[in-house]
């Protein structure tokens, strides 16, 4: 009798599973896997629970790639929490704890969307100047490696000073001493630093990627057809998550896809396709010319590595 009840149960939720997909019932369905849950998840076996956690990441999924109206994210919202007061491991509590965020971060800029204050306005509008031009965006903060790159400037230029000005007595200025005292407070990033510059150049922290060259990936739709070639395990190297018919997926160039909600925050802070590692252009010009000049160095170590095996060859 028992196992006739699970097996109803976990009927019903690959139902409403499917009912998540379309937009006039998935506000239905999230209420309703939320009342199973309070009815059925304390007392059902581990296979079973797992199969509710599984329905409320779809919703979290379908809430994230399709839907915006405050309706279905307040469903899915009391679901979350209702979700995340029940589960008992911990690698699921904090992955329902994000959704519980992301719905109330999405929640909130929707309350405030319509009436934007002038100060919100005046904060939004106040750009930074790059190439001449006033941008939209705030000035983002500067990379680790040209934050090193300026610190390790100003430690020469301190050397330089006092080289140059040696015997004349102490003729520091006040802003010499605010340059020594910036590099005294950052001294555990300077030494690293300095330690490797007798091995080469260091490679820069790899900038987000374009946000030009974001927007302009293709986003396709999931068909049967699709899922079909793809396979019953096809799902999003980002999130883990399995794909199901409709979902909106975005392309990289290496053919790779990816829930466009979770590849953008990825790309922001990785670059890189997460499967071949594929690395996308970015904005930043000084990254992108050493990036250049890597690559034509890469070509000329292959050309001299194989004139050395070609001319080893000869004398065999």
């Amino acid at each position: 009798m028992e196992y006739q009840v699970d097996f109803d149960l976990e009927k019903k939720l690959q139902e409403l599973e499917k009912q998540l997909s379309k937009k006039n019932s998935f506000e239905e369905a999230a209420i309703s896997i939320r009342s199973l849950l309070q009815e059925y998840y304390p007392s059902a076996p581990p296979p079973l629970q797992k199969s509710f956690y599984s329905v409320v990441c779809r919703v979290a999924t379908v809430l994230k790639t399709r839907y915006t109206a405050p309706g279905f994210w307040n469903a899915g919202l009391a679901l979350f929490l209702e979700a995340e007061r029940l589960v008992s491991e911990t690698s699921e509590r904090k992955h329902l704890q994000n959704c519980i965020t992301q719905a109330r971060e999405h929640l909130g800029e929707m309350a405030n969307q319509p009436e934007e204050t002038e100060s919100a306005q005046s904060s939004r509008n106040r750009g930074f100047l790059f190439e001449g031009h006033l941008t939209v965006d705030r000035e983002p903060p500067q990379p680790d490696w040209l934050v090193h790159s300026n610190h390790l400037t100003a430690a020469a230029t301190l050397l330089a000073r006092e080289y140059s000005h040696e015997g004349e007595g102490n003729i520091s200025t006040s802003e010499d001493t605010a340059m020594l005292n910036e590099l005294v407070n950052r001294l555990d990033d300077v030494v690293p630093m300095i330690g490797l510059l007798d091995v080469g150049p260091v490679a820069p922290r790899v900038p987000p990627a374009s946000k030009e060259v974001v927007a302009k990936l293709p986003v396709t739709t999931i068909t049967e057809d699709t899922l079909t070639k793809l396979g019953a395990e096809a799902h999003c190297a980002i999130c883990q998550e399995n794909l199901f018919v409709n979902d909106k997926m975005q392309e990289l160039p290496c053919n790779h896809m990816f829930h466009p909600p979770c590849l953008k925050p990825w790309l922001d802070e990785h670059n890189s396709c997460p499967i071949c590692r594929h690395e996308l252009q970015t904005d930043d010009h000084a990254y992108e010319s050493w990036k250049e000049r890597e690559k034509e160095a890469e070509e000329e170590r292959k050309g001299a590595a194989n004139a050395v095996r070609g001319g080893e060859y000869m004398y065999v």
